[in-house]
């Protein structure tokens, strides 16, 4: 016991005598440390004194404005009683502000004119569903009157960060019932209650939309409307299923900012009205988009609601900023994006930014309405010159139905030099500039608005279809003729 006693004894007294010798060579360290910067930088031949210095010419440059200002301070102790120190009652003050200073900021009340983030609310399921011949099921909502009784369908794909719900934001079923309208809507595969795609391209989301329609029925040609960044499924419809679509409608109609047809003024004009946070997400999509869902998760997937101009880093007009500022859009835009959330997963929202940046595995050129080319070789020849003797019908490439633009033009979100290049692209196109009006103010809550656009694209309102179908089935061909026959200017509404 004793010699266990005793060693553990010299153990602690070497412990002990290691750590002062650890201490002693720190000490000795700092004063060598303290003794080298006072000979390399306070000595009069350091770099600081002849940079710094009384003789030096940084101090003769300071040396009459310092002497200025302090003789101007100096006038400030007349007013000090005459027994007190300034040196000391400056301090004083000095030390006195900074403490209330640090008081203000710490014990500020938060302004009560800014509210609370509201939390986003998930809602029992509510869709009708379709399924698909892949197994995957796709929620859809139809809008205005049955479908035995449609004169005209038409097909919308929501928006980035949209869903079925919304629709035309403020149409009435009223107006659509006037013109004999059926309005579907349906939510992009992961938004809302539709599954997720596996393997989503353009092509594939262009199939969703003839699929759709077979399964509710649509048995005739069906319009697409494209609105923002969704009108990019409404060109793939015009590619990919070109038989099925009677007519093309687009609102402010986004296309890929880096597709190599756009000049560079084009693209200067787009890219110049964007905000820089934008500019990087859109960077982000293109090159690492797997980076996105960082950002998504502190914004709209953060649990608590938010403004789509700060969530999507949008440049707004004064305009489409008192719109989205209005409670009857607050209340619609909240509701619609807790639907388009609903899965809670940021995969569908990176695909869809991805898709909007990415080869789009065609090209607006593609669209462009021209005369089928004779290929090369002597069968193709031979196939021309038999087409010449039999008198048949030049063959076209292209989409051959009408295709209209709506374009404000003090939109910031997608500006109108993206409208002129699709104009460019595509001169056939029926072009119409909105003065005054931005992203969101000629679509969203505008009973007059609607009103236009249906009487641009369908003429006189004839209502439903009634019992004698065949007269209500010709009335239909006749317009769609005339669709057709329209010959395409660029025309200004008021």
């Amino acid at each position: 016991m004793g010699s266990a006693a005793g060693e553990i004894g010299g153990a602690v007294g070497h412990a002990r005598e290691f750590a002062r010798g650890a201490a002693e060579m720190c000490v000795e360290l700092a004063r060598g440390c303290r003794d080298i910067v006072r000979q390399t930088l306070g000595d009069d031949d350091s770099f600081l004194a002849r940079r710094l210095g009384r003789g030096s010419y940084v101090a003769g440059r300071l040396r009459g404005p310092c002497a200025r200002a302090l003789a101007r301070l100096d006038r400030l102790n007349e007013y000090l009683p005459e027994d007190k120190d300034p040196a000391h009652v400056w301090s004083v003050v000095l030390f006195v502000a900074v403490v209330a200073v640090a008081a203000l900021t710490v014990y500020i009340e938060p302004k009560a004119s800014v509210p609370l983030a509201k939390k986003v609310l998930i809602h029992p399921p509510s869709a009708s569903r379709i399924l698909l011949p892949d197994g995957r099921y796709m929620a859809y909502k139809e809008h205005g009157i049955p479908p035995d009784k449609a004169r005209f369908s038409i097909v919308f794909p929501h928006p980035f960060l949209s869903s079925r719900l919304a629709g035309i934001p403020g149409l009435k079923s009223s107006l659509l019932e006037e013109f004999g309208i059926r309005l579907i809507t349906y939510d992009l595969p992961g938004s809302g209650e539709s599954d997720p795609h596996p393997r989503r391209n353009l092509e594939s989301s262009a199939r969703d939309i003839s699929l759709l329609a077979n399964a509710l029925g649509v048995n005739d040609k069906f319009w697409v409307l494209g609105y923002s960044s969704a009108s990019m499924h409404a060109w793939a419809s015009l590619r990919y299923i070109p038989d099925r679509i009677a007519g093309a409608a687009m609102f402010a109609p986004m296309v890929n900012p880096y597709d190599p047809l756009m000049t560079r003024e084009e693209r200067y004009r787009t890219w110049n009205q964007w905000t820089r946070r934008r500019k990087f997400l859109f960077f982000l999509a293109r090159r690492l988009p797997r980076f996105l869902s960082y950002f998504y998760h502190r914004s709209f997937l953060s649990g608590r609601h938010g403004q789509i101009d700060k969530w999507l880093s949008l440049s707004l007009g004064n305009r489409d900023r008192a719109l989205i500022e209005d409670p009857l859009y607050e209340e619609f835009w909240q509701r619609d994006v807790e639907e388009s959330i609903r899965q809670g997963h940021a995969k569908p929202f990176v695909e869809e930014a991805a898709l909007q940046v990415s080869n789009w595995g065609f090209s607006l050129a593609d669209l462009k309405l021209q005369k089928k080319c004779r290929g090369k070789g002597v069968l193709n020849w031979l196939k021309w010159l038999i087409s010449l003797l039999s008198k048949k019908e030049e063959e076209y490439t292209g989409y051959l139905g009408p295709i209209h633009i709506w374009q404000g033009m003090d939109d910031k979100v997608v500006p109108p030099a993206m409208t002129d290049f699709v104009h460019r692209v595509l001169p056939g196109a029926a072009v119409h500039k909105l003065p005054y009006q931005g992203h969101f103010t000629y679509l969203y809550f505008c009973d007059e608005c609607h009103r236009q656009i249906f009487t641009t694209l369908f003429g006189t309102p004839q209502g439903p279809l009634s019992n004698n179908t065949e007269a209500d089935l010709n009335q239909a061909d006749d317009k769609m003729v005339q669709q057709a026959d329209i010959i395409h200017v660029d025309v200004t509404t008021e």
